[in-house]
């Protein structure tokens, strides 16, 4: 696996040491089971896989490379480097300005551009639409293009799963960056459709069956279909891709709901001219994140911190997992920590803060679960673990407790 240059600040003492310990013990990610890490009176548990992955360490590398080849020329992102506050703010420090928010409405108008100008592109890509808008400027968007290579991937199998005549189905958030380039991409060569959950492919699936008229279709549907959609020839012979952001379980789960359904319609003989294999698309990262999330659920623990971007989709699917066992709290950083009693947790369900009363029990004796999505450096993971410390030893340094660690 290839090294990246990553800036030393996004890297930690703690939990670069841990992940160093389990590579070093289980370079071929076997063991899923999470790690142990006692500090003082406080046992942190700590899953197999977490925090920067392969395409975020990419397009942070190139971002970095970007600002030090390129003193004297204006440079932009197109929008958010990744879902992550802290690391688009140290990039803007840099003075990189951003020409979309993460919705696509427009900061910057394109034609303030000049050809003389950097324009980087996320790792979540952009839309065909954007890329030729910039080429026609005489921007170059080649050099310092992050888009992760798993996106790619999924682009080129749409690319051939269209050639051969299938409709894609794509799994993922309409409004999400990235499934915005995935649609763009897919909807090139095929006809393209948009679910977000089990409850729109259920009525897909009644759409596939015939028992949804096409005004019901078109209810559910309307501006998450490729432009002239012919309803219902578009949904004879499917394929199934993701945003690779999205649980990986309920992608599977999806597919093999739609597999059933086109079973249940033209029999099984027939399912290999209907529906594609596309388990190939599932992005490694995000399946290693959420294997090592349920490898937490075989623990106890008296409470988890999840640390990541609020905007963070892969991040907010680790909190979804968690807070099926666990009381689960979802900051951006060690700031949001307010005291033991008090914290500010993101609420994924109210996609809002609130300030709880309630933090870290009043017993000498803790287990604490800690994990980080793909787009959260180390760096803030560490910070998190010595506040924790810190409020539950308030008569102890940190440090003297990290000293007694052997790692």
């Amino acid at each position: 696996m290839k090294q990246f240059e990553v800036p030393s600040f996004y890297r930690s003492p703690i939990i670069g040491k841990v992940k160093a310990q389990r590579k070093l013990a289980d370079p071929r990610k076997k063991d899923f089971s999470p790690s142990e890490l006692t500090i003082g009176n406080i046992t942190f548990i700590i899953p197999r896989h977490f925090g920067f992955c392969y395409g975020v360490e990419n397009a942070i590398e190139k971002s970095y490379k970007a600002i030090s080849e390129n003193p004297t020329k204006r440079i932009f992102l197109l929008s958010q480097m990744i879902h992550n506050p802290d690391v688009n703010d140290n990039l803007q420090s840099y003075g990189l300005t951003f020409l979309q928010d993460t919705k696509g409405n427009q900061l910057i108008p394109f034609d303030s551009l000049t050809p003389d100008d950097i324009v980087i592109i996320p790792a979540f890509g952009t839309t065909l639409e954007i890329e030729q808008e910039l080429r026609n400027r005489g921007v170059n968007i080649d050099t310092y293009n992050t888009t992760c290579p798993f996106v790619e991937k999924v682009w080129n199998r749409s690319e051939k799963l269209g050639e051969l005549g299938h409709t894609l189905i794509i799994h993922g958030k309409h409004e999400h960056e990235e499934t915005r380039a995935t649609f763009s991409h897919s909807q090139k060569n095929a006809p393209s459709i948009v679910v977000r959950n089990m409850e729109e492919t259920k009525v897909l699936s009644e759409a596939i069956l015939g028992i949804v008229s096409e005004d019901q279709f078109w209810k559910y549907f309307e501006n998450k279909t490729s432009k002239n959609f012919n309803f219902p020839e578009d949904l004879l012979k499917i394929g199934v891709v993701n945003q690779t952001t999205m649980l990986a379980s309920e992608t599977q789960e999806i597919t093999d709901f739609l597999r059933e359904t086109m079973i249940l319609k033209y029999g099984e003989d027939q399912i290999r001219e209907h529906i594609a294999d596309t388990r190939d698309t599932l992005c490694y990262a995000t399946n290693d994140n959420q294997s090592a999330t349920y490898g937490l659920l075989e623990n106890e623990a008296d409470l988890a911190v999840v640390v990541g971007g609020y905007n963070s989709s892969n991040t907010s699917h680790l909190v979804e997992l968690l807070e099926r066992k666990f009381k689960t709290y979802y900051v951006k950083g060690a700031s949001e920590i307010n005291s033991r009693d008090n914290i500010n947790s993101f609420n994924i369900h109210h996609e809002k803060i609130e300030q709880l009363n309630t933090f870290l029990p009043y017993k000498d004796q803790l287990k604490i679960i800690v994990t980080s999505g793909a787009s959260c450096p180390d760096a803030l993971v560490d910070k998190v673990i010595q506040k924790i410390v810190e409020l539950h030893h308030p008569n102890e340094t940190v440090e003297n407790l990290l000293a007694t660690l052997n790692l």
